[in-house]
């Protein structure tokens, strides 16, 4: 697909570019960094060939606020344009997303030039998969570029249904993603090490299922361990997970398979006003009115071992509460003992993971750090997105 899209012919062509720019509002996160950044070599490469860039993409989820005003003050893209052009140079916000309006403005748009339109969640036809608003946006480009891939596990309208109607590409970024994550499923070196932590476990069960037939180690940490420990009974009186899907795959997961390693040692905790009361024990130990927030030091040391053999290391999920110092040690020791092996691809993805990797110094002594969280699990699950299906399936038709 690189070469399609290097061969186009993108002169004076009016270019919808799916981002995905669901930035943090009231802080700088280095995921959104990332996100930027990589959108750079595409949008820098559309300037090059003279191309009439419209920048569309998500913010939060708008319909789940009711009062109009609020909306627009917590979900508007028009607060983020200060951030992208940091990267990009000058952007013209327009506040709306189909209409004359729009349509007036991207005509005037000049070579080179980018607006941004407004959050397309907006219109609750973005996640309803309509064919109407995929047709009034595709109006408004002569070509489609999907840069979102870390939002390309959705089945929304604007990643769908839009590579329908018009001849459409990946972008650069979303290339190496893929070329990036393939070398889990195809040419890895073993030993394969999959670390699994975060916060549900939810979105990892599949992936757990799928790559317990594939790696040679499975480590589950954090709150993802702690719910399996749950529905396996070892946690007494812990709230399960929502969906009984879950509960079943959990319960079907063969915890004693040699491949699978749950702590065996943990740092429970519990509140005391603004403190915390700490101690490490076995997770049969753990107390009912006790929080689990890290792993514990045996486990550590046990997991490491493990790791110096590898030659592969897949990472999704923190290991504890690495935000409090106190709970941090787990993440911390097992990141920088990863930073400092040789001779090991080490790929990891999902914006806990990014922050923690970050915190500790690490970030870019990793072989690839993947934009995606779901997205990047849910593609390694399928080897393949919704994103890039439409794409595929449409392209041969629109010539």
């Amino acid at each position: 697909m690189k070469k399609e899209i290097l061969n186009f012919d993108f002169n004076q062509k009016r270019v919808l570019l799916r981002c995905d720019f669901n930035l943090s509002l009231d802080k700088e996160e280095m995921l959104d960094h990332l996100r930027i950044e990589r959108t750079k070599e595409t949008i820098d490469f559309l300037k090059s060939k003279k191309a009439k860039i419209i920048l569309i993409s998500h913010l939060d989820n708008p319909q789940e606020i009711l009062n109009l005003k609020e909306r627009i003050k917590k979900c508007s893209l028009n607060q983020i344009v200060g951030k992208l052009e940091k990267y990009f140079g000058k952007i013209n916000f327009i506040p709306e997303i189909v209409g004359k309006d729009v349509e007036k403005a991207v005509s005037k748009l000049q070579p080179g030039e980018i607006i941004l339109l407004e959050n397309l969640r907006f219109d609750v036809r973005e996640e309803n998969l309509d064919e109407n608003f995929a047709k009034e946006l595709a109006k408004l480009g002569d070509v489609f570029i999907n840069e979102a891939f870390s939002a390309s596990h959705r089945n929304h309208t604007s990643i769908v249904l839009l590579p329908k109607y018009l001849p459409s590409f990946l972008g650069f970024n979303f290339e190496k993603e893929i070329e990036n994550l393939q070398k889990i499923l195809k040419s890895f070196s073993r030993p394969l090490v999959i670390i699994i932590g975060g916060v549900k476990i939810n979105s990892k069960i599949k992936f757990i299922e799928k790559f317990i037939k594939i790696a040679d180690h499975i480590l589950l940490g954090g709150k993802a361990a702690n719910e399996i420990l749950s529905v396996k009974g070892i946690y007494i009186g812990r709230p399960l997970p929502e969906d009984k899907e879950i509960i079943d795959k959990i319960l079907n997961l063969d915890i004693t398979n040699p491949k699978i390693h749950l702590p065996f040692d943990v740092v429970s905790a519990l509140k005391d006003g603004e403190n915390f009361i700490t101690r490490i024990t076995a997770p049969a130990a753990v107390r009912k009115e006790e929080d689990v927030l890290d792993i514990g030091p045996e486990t550590i040391l046990s997991w490491k071992n493990i790791l110096s053999e590898a030659k592969t290391v897949f990472w999704s999920g923190p290991l504890g509460f690495f935000e409090n110092e106190k709970f941090s040690n787990g993440t911390r020791e097992i990141s920088k003992f990863l930073s400092s092996q040789n001779n090991i691809l080490t790929l990891a993805g999902g914006g806990d993971t990014i922050s923690a990797l970050q915190k500790f110094n690490v970030l870019d002594k990793f072989s690839y750090v993947s934009t995606g969280g779901n997205a990047m699990l849910d593609f390694l699950s399928n080897e393949t997105l919704p994103g890039i299906e439409a794409i595929e399936k449409f392209s041969k038709k629109i010539k």
